[in-house]
């Protein structure tokens, strides 16, 4: 981004009007949500919270939907029957487990040994139900995941929402970590946690049913007379459940609140390190290593506060979970005990009371066991929905005819390009320029010059869409094709060749076809390496990248040029050089260009200078350069026919 650049954090910092009404309608809709006037602050905030889980599963139930996942309800009925199957099978080993003992008390050697027998078809028959279930299982996961992630995904890149989204306010920072990491967890752990209460369910209810049918009734002497409890072993899990889950609970209502705090640390902390990584050598060149490092250490030292915090809660979740796993499995063998010892119960009743019990508070527990992981997930589907939320407003707002936003349509006649009542504003309403009129033919060259400061490279933002908000239009002849040159050239990761055809694949053209544009912009000593994949966005100079950009430009060819600053990194001599190759590769091509540099005036028809002013900055001048500059070699180009003139000049 060059200094023309307005500076956004300034204004932001202001609150401006546009931008508060494009985080209102971030919010969710009056019917979702609706804040009382009376509201705090904390209130409020504790409003739109509750409402993201709502506005997660808006989108995320989609799966199911008419457009979702070809398999979803497919594999979701699957692995509700594998479940069903599951406990099946472990009421069978329930009844296994009781026929043992029996057979073990009553020392009857041929019913062992024939339930030895049935022992390894149960197992076997048990974990390939389990294994299937797994598979299944992780399937929903991979396949919700996929279709929510290009979801969400086409959202963010469309209409350059992700670029706007660093210019409004919201809670939607390092939407990278939240559509990969935070998305994952999103998406896999509300699989896990339905299958586990679906099985919690469904066992807690078979399971219930052995417990009262073996327990029975307990009478117990109390002052002087007898009290009978009807089912002691289903009213004691139940007892059991309650106490463990209601202090699991109690001790983990920050649970979700400290995890999501983490999450954000570690978010910020990779978005550091990988800044980092991205600009390593001018960071070398300055010898920034000490601040760098002190920075990440600040950033480091908030996520060990974090987990610190974490921990904490880990270490009680865990006093109630490990405690209730090492009591369960007594409680039903004391509780069976005197029945045991009067003769009542067999000892095959007792082991199959204390398995089923066992099972029973595994399933009543299930909140226990997975607290952690719930809080985790509540944590990251906020803030994806936070995403999705400040995404929701970009799109109402493109949609919205309240809001003052650039409109952008077709020319009329032989104009290219049309600029009618253009105001590239801010937010708050401030103009940066303020009611532009301009008409540029095919072939134009057209220099765009100002001080620092007036907004010419956010002129040429709006021009190529990327900054939308203001008024008037930006007008297009039909089918033309614009291609953007940035001041730095964003160059992919892979080989050479998918940098030099990007945004096209590198099989859009044949590799002489690539070796040859970039013999034409001065990198010939490049086009024997198009087939190899290394870091190019660290081993070329910023010259490089920039070559290589017109590079990528001369193979698209394009209808309409706009650039900024594209040859800040270039010499004089070298600029010279791409300037009259692409004025003889693309004679007929349109040009809107920014630049300082004076030298540039004699590769443009027309120059178009800003000024600030207030309200705005404004076009104070369209000068005709043709008389002035290479005046031979224009009518040269005229007569030729490769540079029609301008039929009707701007004043």
């Amino acid at each position: 981004m060059t200094d023309d650049t307005i500076d956004i954090d300034s204004h932001r910092a202001k609150k401006p009007r546009e931008i508060k009404r494009i985080e209102e309608e971030s919010d969710p809709p009056p019917n979702a949500i609706e804040p009382d006037a009376g509201m705090t602050p904390e209130e409020a905030e504790e409003a739109r919270r509750a409402y993201l889980l709502e506005r997660f599963w808006i989108s995320a139930r989609g799966f199911w939907g008419r457009r979702g996942g070809p398999l979803a309800w497919v594999c979701s009925i699957a692995l509700l029957a594998l479940i069903g199957v599951n406990v099946g099978f472990q009421y069978g080993l329930n009844i296994w487990n009781r026929e043992l003992f029996d057979a073990i008390e009553q020392r009857n050697a041929s019913t062992v040994y024939y339930l030895a027998a049935l022992f390894p078809p149960l197992v076997i028959g048990t974990v390939g139900v389990v294994t299937t279930q797994v598979f299944v299982r992780m399937m929903i996961q991979r396949r919700w995941r996929a279709w929510l992630t290009s979801a969400l995904t086409k959202r963010w890149l469309a209409n350059g929402r992700y670029y706007q989204l660093n210019l409004i306010g919201g809670d939607h920072q390092n939407p990278e970590a939240r559509i990969s990491e935070d998305l994952r967890i999103a998406t896999e752990s509300p699989v896990d946690f339905v299958a586990g209460v679906i099985a919690a369910f469904v066992s807690a209810s078979t399971f219930i049913v052995v417990l009262w049918t073996i327990g029975g009734a307990l009478t117990l002497p109390m002052f002087g007379t007898y009290i009978t409890i009807p089912g002691f072993l289903v009213v004691t899990a139940v007892i059991y459940a309650v106490i463990t889950t209601g202090s699991m609970a109690y001790i983990g209502r920050h649970f979700v609140k400290i995890s999501e705090s983490k999450n954000q640390v570690e978010a910020e902390f990779r978005y550091t390190l990988t800044r980092v990584r991205e600009n390593g050598e001018s960071i070398a060149l300055l010898g920034g290593e000490d601040e760098e490092r002190a920075d990440l250490d600040r950033r480091f030292l908030n996520v060990r506060r974090q987990w610190r915090l974490l921990s904490h809660q880990y270490m009680r979740t865990t006093i109630v979970s490990h405690g209730s796993m090492l009591i369960a499995p007594v409680v039903p063998v004391l509780l069976c005990a005197p029945k045991f010892l009067d003769g009542s119960m067999s000892l095959g009743q007792v082991m199959q009371a204390a398995s089923a019990f066992t099972i029973v508070q595994s399933a009543f527990g299930w909140l226990v066991d997975n607290y952690p992981r719930l809080a985790d997930w509540n944590a990251c589907a906020r803030r994806v929905a936070s995403l999705m939320m400040s995404l929701d407003g970009l799109e109402r707002a493109e949609q919205s005819n309240s809001l003052g936003r650039i409109k952008r349509g077709e020319t009329q006649g032989e104009a290219m390009l049309t600029l009618n009542d253009l105001s590239v504003s801010l937010g708050d309403g401030t103009a940066v320029v303020k009611e532009t009129e301009v008409e540029i033919g095919r072939g134009e060259r057209v220099l765009v010059s100002g001080e620092s400061g007036t907004g010419k490279s956010t002129l040429v933002r709006a021009i190529a869409g990327l900054w939308p908000w203001g008024e008037g239009s930006v007008n297009f002849q039909p089918d033309s094709h614009m291609f953007m040159l940035p001041q730095r050239p964003y160059i992919p990761a892979g080989t050479l060749a998918r940098a030099v055809a990007y945004p096209r694949g590198a099989d859009t053209w044949t590799v002489e076809e690539m070796a040859a544009a970039l013999d034409k912009v001065g990198l010939s000593q490049l086009k024997d390496r198009l087939e190899d994949d290394a870091p190019w966005d660290h081993t070329l100079s910023g010259g490089e990248k920039q070559r290589l950009a017109f590079a990528r430009l001369l193979l698209h060819d394009p209808d309409i040029i706009v650039m900024d600053e594209s040859t800040s990194a270039l010499d004089e001599r070298s600029q010279d050089a791409i300037m009259e190759m692409l004025a003889e590769e693309l004679p007929d091509v349109t040009i809107i260009s920014v630049g300082h540099r004076v030298e540039l005036e004699r590769f443009h028809s027309r120059k178009i200078t800003l000024e600030r002013r207030d309200g705005g900055a404004r076009l104070v001048s369209d000068v005709d350069l043709l008389p002035h500059k290479r005046k031979k070699t224009v009518i040269s180009r005229l007569i030729a026919g490769q540079m029609p003139p301008r039929s009707t000049p701007t004043p």
